[in-house]
């Protein structure tokens, strides 16, 4: 018998949670406008939507559709300013537990129904939930958390070794 889409769910986020928390950690203080680039995110809105997307999987599993501009300005997605590592780590924790008990709480049959992501009231996206959990919040959550190292590289903090050695982790 094949394991759940939960149960696959729950373990990969226990372990991309326990790689975001040591990146998390060594975020320095003092650089939350920093940006490489001009058209790069600040460093403390990318350390803060890191800390705050795994709770994405909530809307995902307990909302149809979910629009995060909305043409009104109103209750737009905007994480918050967490600005010591102790902030960002605290917010994982929450995030990671809200996503817990989301998939926790739900089955195979509902990911497998239709979830809606819209900005400004265009739809942007409609899949299967399954496939937006993955691919809206795994898959982007990597990618955010590798501009993270990115970020931490710049700012002479160490980058934690995550899938591999990293030049200042040879282990895990």
């Amino acid at each position: 018998m094949s394991p759940k889409m939960t149960e696959l769910f729950l373990e990969e986020l226990k372990h991309e949670a326990a790689g975001t928390r040591k990146a998390l950690e060594r975020v320095p203080e003092g650089h939350y406008g920093w940006r490489p680039h001009p058209k790069s995110m600040d460093f403390g809105y990318l350390a803060s939507l890191v800390a705050t997307m795994p709770a994405w999987i909530e809307a995902m599993i307990k909302q149809d559709e979910l629009d995060f501009a909305p043409k009104d300005g109103a209750n737009g997605y905007k994480p918050s300013e967490l600005r010591t590592a102790a902030e960002l780590v605290a917010a994982l924790d929450e995030s990671v537990e809200k996503a817990r008990a989301a998939l926790a709480g739900t089955t195979d049959e509902h990911l497998l129904t239709t979830w809606k992501l819209k900005a400004a009231g265009y739809l942007v996206t409609e899949l299967p939930r399954y496939v937006n959990i993955r691919t809206g919040m795994f898959n982007h959550w990597a990618h955010h958390r590798g501009q993270l190292t990115v970020y931490l590289r710049l700012n002479e903090a160490t980058v934690p070794a995550l899938y591999g050695p990293s030049a200042d982790e040879r282990g895990f």
